[in-house]
């Protein structure tokens, strides 16, 4: 079985990490641990336009925050006997989980959902639901409590 778990630094992905890590998983399961690092937005004015050299750097710093927290998200997983990788994606975390999944032919995606609802998903988006919508393979969506434990029903 092949597992992707996108994560993304918070208690959510957090809760989805120690879910993926308390299951009975089948022998010889795999699990690929991914953080995208979205497009940054820039707005530009006439009194500043960053030189090349600049966004280089932001892409740089936001690559290696994004390989960290795939580093760690493995790191926790193999301490529980896990055969885990770490993978940095590259643009919207929506549509880069979506590649990955198709791409490495996962079976399950397990993720964290940041439970938002009303005006704050309008405006903010949801990758969860977007992955549920989208997804070839089946989504196993990992609620949590802002305090980062898991909600248990």
């Amino acid at each position: 079985m092949k597992i992707l778990v996108p994560v993304d630094a918070s208690p959510f992905s957090d809760a989805a990490l120690d879910y993926v890590k308390k299951m009975p998983w089948p022998g010889g399961t795999r699990v690929i641990v991914g953080s995208a690092v979205a497009p940054v937005p820039m707005a530009y004015s006439e009194a500043f336009v960053p030189a090349p050299s600049q966004m280089e750097s932001i892409l740089e710093d936001l690559t290696t925050f994004h390989r960290d927290i795939a580093t760690r998200g493995t790191q926790t997983l193999k301490a529980a006997g896990m055969d885990a990788q770490a993978v940095v994606l590259q643009g919207d975390p929506r549509e880069a989980i979506l590649d990955l999944a198709k791409r490495e032919r996962v079976d399950l995606v397990v993720m964290g959902s940041h439970g938002r609802t009303g005006l704050g998903k309008l405006l903010m988006g949801s990758v969860a639901s977007h992955v549920v919508a989208h997804a070839p393979c089946s989504v196993l969506v990992v609620r949590a409590e802002a305090s980062g434990a898991a909600k248990r029903s």
